[in-house]
């Protein structure tokens, strides 16, 4: 897929990850419709990246309002082949903590917006993209899905959120396998640590001290790298039903 073809909705395309992947597209000429709950973020990303985005206020973890929306942005933006899920939210706690343990709906609200809100924009792309008209190779849209290295070795307090993530890693090949009848591919990127809103006001002390626990480069992830990967994998129509980890080699301590 040529960037400049592409008609992608990106969820928490307002900021953070997500931005940079949309920055990246419409730099090339694509289309982008944002999915984002915060709406004064959405105004001034869309203001940014001009007349090739559009704005959509929307909670992921909500199944009718995504379907709703990706109609809308569908018939915006000319159709769509191409979904990257980068809406997410951390969910940090013990399950057992010093007031005691996690409460269900922390867990719940976790998984809803970080695995169940990936599911509800996948399928809601899918459904629209089997009816794409087939390009090379048969290929009728891709879907990029965000995990994170949590998924793999998650430190302490971070249960919810590597479960999460965790579940995003393993719907990635067995989606992969059902759409490859409709011609649709599905990647998943896991990144590492990276520099986003997120860490905005980390004291000093401890933004050095994530950065020199990766081992090269010795700095956090920057936005753009992730944009990038994902670029590569809507353009390589072999990657399909894998997990690329973007990290510089990290490998998450207990703690």
């Amino acid at each position: 897929m040529q960037l400049s073809d592409v008609r992608a909705v990106i969820t928490g395309g307002a900021s953070g990850l997500g931005f940079a992947v949309a920055t990246h597209l419409v730099k090339h000429g694509g289309r982008v419709a944002l999915f984002d709950v915060n709406a004064t973020r959405g105004a001034e990303a869309v203001a940014a990246l001009g007349e090739r985005a559009h704005f959509y206020p929307t909670d992921v973890a909500h199944e009718e309002t995504v379907k709703a929306n990706m109609a809308e942005a569908a018939e915006a933006m000319g159709g769509i082949n191409a979904a990257i899920n980068c809406a997410g939210i951390l969910g940090a706690g013990r399950v057992l903590g010093k007031e005691g343990a996690m409460p269900l709906s922390q867990f719940e609200t976790t998984v809803r917006v970080n695995l169940i809100g990936s599911f509800n924009v996948a399928k809601a792309a899918a459904e629209r993209m089997q009816h794409n008209i087939a390009g090379e190779d048969g290929e009728r849209g891709v879907i990029i899905n965000t995990a994170s290295i949590a998924a793999f070795e998650g430190q302490i307090g971070q249960a919810a959120y590597s479960a999460s993530k965790g579940g995003v890693v393993a719907m990635t090949l067995p989606m992969a396998r059902e759409f490859a009848r409709i011609g649709v591919r599905v990647m998943t990127v896991a990144p590492g640590v990276f520099h986003t809103p997120m860490v905005d006001g980390m004291p000093q002390a401890v933004y050095d001290s994530l950065c020199a626990q990766v081992p090269y480069p010795s700095r956090l992830g920057k936005p753009e790298e992730f944009a990038e990967t994902c670029a590569f994998i809507l353009h390589n129509r072999y990657l399909n039903g894998g997990v690329i980890r973007v990290d510089g080699a990290i490998r998450l301590q207990p703690k």
